[in-house]
């Protein structure tokens, strides 16, 4: 199938566009290949230090003939999605020994769980817990003993800055190991009436509480399809999963298989065998493009309009929000996971999933097939599904039609002709909009402005019956340089709970709503941000706001409005406690979301 012209021409467009920043990073990456294997380099003394407690694999290690496979993980017990990950180090390193091969845990990442901090001051270090990670990562790798990674990780910062590490060690292969979504629970739509009921004082802590924990409880992902589940997806559009990995269910046969086979790949793609796989050659622009059009066709979280710019500089390619934009406006949009719909990703799953997209969009010609992955040359390794049969792991045919058409569709028969997120521009700066989950009659909003400058101030105004008309809520002074770009998660209820009621209701801020943003139209990332002297700090209570996703406007219509003096803010607050004073130097150097929001890159 030739490639869609719009894909075709956004992938030349980035190509030019980072041209000299690629350019620079593969000769980076070229020159450390060159070295050969990395413990070749160590002294007798260096190896000795990092061989000592290995036990039966040490006179393999010493040998320096068998590959040997630094683990990063990301494992921790307090996130559902990585409890899994506490038997995978033992599991791994019994796989690499009978693959000829060894492996070690390299090192740990932190990993935040944005449900857990969602309204609360740990979520100011959530973004930045991006870069921390892909920091740590860096310094697990700097030791020089490996000659490919195992990255464990599956949630919402994890996967970027593990990404990102993987690009700056670029010369070596990496093989991204998932755990898989918990089993369904509480339905998804039952857990938000139950929270628009307590929004309203319907329904108290109990009930709220019960719901909760009856939605979110047990082992794996939750089944939602906000940013973790939407890394997943990523990580099969851009060729780092094994096919067909990344909804698979903790706990079960197929899972630990996956896992071992992810262990046996590793070992077969370094610069030591005949399949020399370095993550450098996999990460180029059509990945990203790939991964683009993933996002859209899925319908994924808006927060990895911040991420994928991220990740994509570390590995020297350019991404910018026009890209987004474009390729949104040629990819359909084929399922319908919670938020957007009923169903969560074990439903999406069994309907066929990853599988049954990537095969759509191929003959579609909206994916580049010609492309490096882990498993193979080319994406059409990833139409197909991983099964367990008589002889173990193997891999067949993906479903040639979907099995529940109200999840997922083909590619010309889908839910949206258009993909889920729109760029807006105007006076008020730059900004995106997941539209997927919003009426059509929703995505254009004139209102009066009402101010605020924290969540919980519009949530006071909420409970005060201040909000009475059509209104464009703006909160500002919530971007990176402000107070780490937190959430405004907790927004969602109150917000929904006013649309319900009648009125036209619009959200715009620098800040971000969580990945799994609903129904209310919302301009987020809006940059440049107001710590920053950006528009949306001259916009006053009163002024009339046009928020619309239909035409990619984002204006106030005020006279005068460019003269004024920007608003200044009180950011003391977010400069201590819950460890937010170790992170000034984050603050004061972060770049725009526009760019990602990075820091290290």
């Amino acid at each position: 199938m030739t490639l869609n012209a719009t894909v075709a021409r956004v992938t030349d467009r980035i190509r030019a566009r980072s041209q000299a920043t690629r350019s620079a990073y593969l000769e980076r990456m070229a020159k450390a290949a060159e070295e050969g294997p990395v413990r070749a380099h160590l002294t007798c003394g260096n190896q000795a230090h990092a061989y000592a407690a290995m036990g039966e694999d040490k006179e393999a290690l010493a040998a320096g003939r068998a590959p040997n496979l630094g683990i990063v993980t990301a494992y921790n017990d307090m996130l559902s999605a990585h409890q899994p990950y506490e038997d995978y180090p033992r599991l791994i390193r019994a796989a690499a020994r009978r693959a000829g091969a060894t492996a070690q845990v390299a090192g740990g990442v932190p990993a935040m769980c944005d449900g857990v901090t969602q309204g609360q001051p740990g979520m100011e270090l959530s973004l930045f817990s991006r870069d921390v990670i892909a920091l740590a990562a860096g310094v697990s790798l700097s030791h020089n003993c490996y000659d490919a990674a195992l990255f464990l990780g599956i949630c919402d910062k994890i996967v970027p800055g593990l990404v990102m590490a993987a690009a700056t060690f670029g010369h070596m292969p990496a093989v991204f190991v998932p755990g898989g979504p918990m089993t369904s629970g509480l339905p998804n739509d039952e857990k938000s009436r139950v929270r628009n009921r307590f929004a309203t004082g319907e329904v108290g802590r109990d009930e709220l509480m019960a719901a909760e924990m009856a939605s979110y409880h047990g082992p794996g992902t939750c089944t939602f399809y906000g940013t973790a589940n939407t890394n997943q997806m990523l990580m099969e559009f851009m060729g780092l999963h094994l096919p067909g990995a990344s909804f698979v269910n903790p706990g079960t046969p197929l899972r630990e298989a996956l896992t071992v086979a992810a262990v046996e790949r590793a070992a077969g793609i370094t610069a030591l065998g005949n399949d020399y796989r370095p993550v450098a050659q996999i990460l180029d622009e059509r990945a990203f493009v790939n991964g683009l059009v993933g996002l859209m066709a899925t319908g994924g979280s808006t927060n990895l309009v911040l991420h994928l710019p991220a990740m994509a500089r570390a590995a020297g390619v350019i991404l910018d929000l026009e890209d987004f934009a474009d390729i949104s406006e040629v990819v359909p949009l084929m399922a319908k996971v919670y938020p957007n719909g009923m169903a969560d990703v074990n439903h999406f799953h069994a309907a066929g999933g990853l599988p049954y997209m990537i095969g759509q969009l191929l003959d579609a010609g909206l994916l580049h097939e010609d492309v490096q992955t882990v498993a193979g040359d080319g994406l059409s390794h990833y139409r197909q599904e991983p099964v367990l049969g008589e002889d173990g792991l193997v891999w067949r045919a993906g479903p040639a039609a979907s099995q529940n058409d109200r999840i997922l569709r083909p590619v010309h028969e889908p839910f949206q002709p258009s993909g889920g997120l729109r760029q807006l521009s105007g006076n008020l700066g730059r900004g995106v909009m997941k539209v997927s989950a919003v009426a059509p009659d929703r995505r254009a909003i004139e209102a009066p402005a009402r101010i605020f400058h924290d969540q919980e101030a519009v949530k006071a105004a909420f409970k005060a019956g201040e909000f009475t008309s059509d209104v464009v809520v703006v909160v500002r002074f919530q971007g990176p340089r402000a107070n780490g770009m937190p959430e405004l998660h907790s927004l969602t209820p109150v917000l929904s709970v006013l649309q319900d009621r009648g009125l036209r209701v619009a959200l715009v801020t620098d800040g971000r709503m969580s990945g799994a943003s609903g129904k209310v139209p919302s301009a987020i990332h809006v940059s440049p941000e107001a710590a920053m002297g950006g528009p949306l700090a001259r916009l006053r209570d009163g002024d009339r706001v046009r928020v619309d996703a239909a035409t990619g406007r984002l204006d106030v219509l005020a006279e005068g409005f460019e003269d004024r003096t920007p608003a200044a803010a009180d950011l003391s607050a977010s400069a201590h406690g819950i460890g937010r004073e170790l992170f000034a130097a984050f603050r004061a150097t972060v770049g725009s979301s526009i760019e990602g929001a990075a820091v290290v890159v």
